[in-house]
């Protein structure tokens, strides 16, 4: 996929997560370290239901642009959403399970994308609300 595509499904996704007022999203940039996908959305939410309004937020605003999801795990379950598009996937934990597995401790060594084009002050709001 062309990387403008890429980066529009990713800035997509990530506005939809913060729509949604989901806590402490970050995306992090595996191209070039991962061959599993270029890109991890990373992001947490406070309830089962804020969980799945932020997977079907998510799922919608790409559907709109004809982007269909690969796969997808833990829906029903809750504690973490998995949304996997191939080159994007994201992950939408409850606190304790975002803590547990620890992803960003994983894969801190891979650039994070910027948050700023979501919205003025996006990545500040979404670590107060």
């Amino acid at each position: 996929m062309q990387h403008s595509r890429v980066k529009e499904k990713i800035l997509l996704a990530g506005k939809a997560v913060f729509e949604k007022k989901g806590l402490d999203l970050v995306i992090f940039d595996l191209r070039g370290i991962s061959d599993m996908a270029d890109y991890f959305l990373i992001c947490s939410g406070t309830s089962d239901r804020h969980l799945r309004a932020i997977a079907d937020a998510i799922e919608d605003a790409l559907l709109k642009i004809g982007i269909k999801m690969d796969h997808k795990e833990g829906y029903q379950e809750s504690s973490w959403i998995l949304l996997d598009y191939g080159d994007l996937v994201a992950h939408i934990f409850n606190e304790d399970k975002r803590q547990y597995y620890d992803l960003e401790r994983l894969w801190g060594d891979a650039p994070q994308v910027d948050l700023s084009s979501l919205g003025p002050s996006a990545k500040d709001e979404q670590s107060s609300a």
